[in-house]
């Protein structure tokens, strides 16, 4: 099946993800509420003690009710999380006609981010917006992200962000390798539980339409980086949709310096949740980075076990 068949199936049955989850869950449900995140808080008080910023939100997608939160309400940095919101003003341009998916991107005319992503590595340098788009939604690559900002404009993503309610999330700025005092201070900030209600709303179809929810999270569904939260999931980073045993996920991740974050969507045979978690730490040595990134672990493993 095609992507383009995907997504018009998925505007049929009002949204690709939801369809899938409902169909494949909701008879096995049985309630989670008493199931806790105890070593989770406990992981990310040890890093608030020692001076970091914690932010989490985690919500019930088939109850509708908050599981666990803290300091949810605060906007921090977010680093790549904020591509979404990119991606999503990126597939309502698609939608309406005013942005041509076959158009054609020369790396040469995108602002550069020379230190990280997959584009620079690569031989060609035109690709269309279509598939710039697939690179920045599946390997958070810079200067894509970069490429499709500079098409659809910051104005433009903030204005759809409000136009949902959002006002905590906001993307700033592209991609940077050295942001100066001209420059906004970072990519993109947003509070945990603005990030996890647009993911929920995504899976469920309520951001803009059913088909523009549905193309975001097909994009979203290719994200290879499993390396904090969802490295709990044992998923193939390549192959998401085709694990046998069936756990619906979309997510994506976001750092900078000094900044982890990563929000989605798992669902299981027992419950489904958006999550969103923040942390903003002194990356004084490899150790108070891995101790962040064990924190982000632990944090998954307990979403594995409230949805299965």
């Amino acid at each position: 099946m095609t992507a383009r068949t995907r997504r018009e199936q998925a505007a049929a049955q009002q949204g690709l993800l939801p369809s899938r989850r409902g169909a494949r869950h909701q008879s096995t449900r049985i309630d989670a509420s008493r199931r806790g995140f105890a070593t989770t808080l406990r992981a990310l008080e040890q890093l608030a003690d020692t001076g970091a910023q914690v932010s989490l939100h985690v919500r019930d997608l088939d109850r509708g009710h908050v599981v666990v939160a803290g300091d949810d309400f605060v906007a921090q940095p977010i680093g790549g999380v904020g591509v979404v919101a990119v991606l999503l003003e990126v597939a309502v341009q698609f939608d309406a006609g005013t942005l041509d998916a076959n158009e054609l991107v020369d790396r040469s005319t995108v602002a550069p981010a020379p230190v990280a992503g997959l584009w620079n590595h690569l031989a060609a340098t035109n690709f269309t917006l279509a598939d710039v788009a697939v690179l920045a939604a599946a390997t958070g690559d810079p200067v894509a992200t970069n490429a499709l900002l500079a098409r659809v404009g910051t104005e433009a993503v903030r204005a759809r962000l409000e136009s949902l309610g959002l006002t905590s999330l906001a993307v700033l700025d592209g991609f940077r390798d050295d942001r100066g005092p001209d420059h906004a201070p970072d990519h993109a900030v947003g509070s945990t539980r603005e990030t996890a209600g647009l993911f929920a709303a995504l899976v469920n179809s309520k951001v803009v339409a059913p088909a523009i929810s549905a193309q975001v999270a097909e994009w979203l569904s290719l994200n290879q980086d499993l390396s904090l939260v969802a490295s709990a999931t044992g998923l193939d980073p390549f192959d998401h949709e085709n694990d046998k045993h069936r756990i619906l996920f979309i997510n994506k991740t976001g750092r900078a310096d000094g900044v982890r974050a990563e929000a989605g969507v798992l669902a299981g045979p027992r419950a489904g949740v958006a999550y969103a978690i923040t942390v903003c730490f002194d990356d004084l040595s490899i150790g108070h980075r891995l101790r962040v990134h064990d924190a982000m672990r632990t944090f998954g493993i307990e979403l594995m076990e409230y949805v299965f």
